[in-house]
């Protein structure tokens, strides 16, 4: 049984300067569920991108690199089949973020039926770039839509099966708002959640691209930050009414609003004791995630 989960966090640029921060799991069976995923992650797959740290610079910054980013992705993927008819010009451009993630859910396929042939045909550094499109697209929302930077990093392992799944239970423990120095499992769906749709109007999505949160992976998300009140009742005033403008959807599939598939908000499994008052400081010039221990 494990306690604490470890994360030395170095410089890029010189990998002996680390700063370790130590993570508390939470007293709960998901956390150790998780712990023991993650456990299996260190020793089979690699962190396929270790500097995947957002929100630590200035808003235009970060702008300026997600743009970048997602537009050379895009350009790799045309390099090989010519199957993205747009670029994104402005992070706040919600229809073409919609689109890209529409082109990540044809190409790669779901979860549980990647029936893509394009998928199938392509090489690895194109099915890289097609996950990285997913993550791009979900980078630039985040930015797009919160006027001050909220620091924040993913870890994750590529390729590591997706095959654990949430228990009745195990709903309860979701949480609507984000608590500093706090980690929470990542929604590894193909697809988007109730709470996904409510905020991204997404006319290029088919029903079947809607998945609940159903499964879990290693993977997971740091916040750094807190989310007040008032942010999380218009986060939950937005789902209601997104359910209530798509009730027949829902309910053709037997989902009620309360129904534990549609339940909303982030899944805590550590967190640190305490938040170090230069938290913040050391963590921008060490943005690479070195290792990851279990204790």
């Amino acid at each position: 049984m494990f306690s604490h989960i470890e994360i030395q966090y170095a410089d890029p640029d010189n990998l002996d300067d680390v700063y370790t921060l130590q993570f508390k799991l939470k007293d709960h069976s998901l956390a150790q569920k998780w712990a023991r995923i993650v456990e299996i992650a260190n020793k089979k797959y690699s962190i396929d991108a270790p500097n995947r740290f957002y929100g630590f610079s200035d808003r235009e910054t970060q702008i300026t690199e997600a743009l970048f980013k997602i537009n050379q992705t895009v350009d790799v993927i045309n390099g090989f089949d010519f199957i993205i008819d747009r670029h994104l010009i402005d992070i706040l451009d919600q229809d073409t973020l919609n689109y890209l993630h529409h082109i990540f859910e044809v190409y790669h396929g779901l979860l549980d039926e990647q029936t893509s042939e394009f998928w199938y045909k392509a090489p690895d550094n194109i099915k890289k770039a097609l996950a990285d499109l997913n993550i791009q697209v979900h980078e630039c929302e985040s930015i797009g839509r919160n006027k001050h930077p909220i620091p924040t990093h993913a870890v994750t392992w590529y390729k590591m099966p997706k095959v654990t799944k949430i228990t009745d239970e195990e709903y309860k423990l979701f949480e609507l708002g984000s608590r500093v120095g706090t980690i929470y499992l990542l929604y590894v769906e193909i697809g988007k959640t109730l709470e996904d749709l409510s905020v991204d109007n997404d006319h290029y999505i088919f029903d079947s691209a809607f998945k609940p949160f159903t499964s879990i992976s290693a993977d997971f998300i740091v916040k750094y930050f807190n989310e007040g009140k008032d942010t999380v009742e218009k986060k939950y005033a937005d789902i209601v009414k997104y359910y209530n403008n798509h009730k027949e959807f829902f309910e053709k599939q037997n989902l009620s609003l309360d129904h534990p598939y549609l339940t909303p908000g982030l899944l805590p499994v550590a967190e640190l004791e305490q938040i170090p008052n230069d938290l913040i400081d050391n963590l921008k010039s060490r943005q690479w995630v070195k290792s990851i221990n279990l204790i």
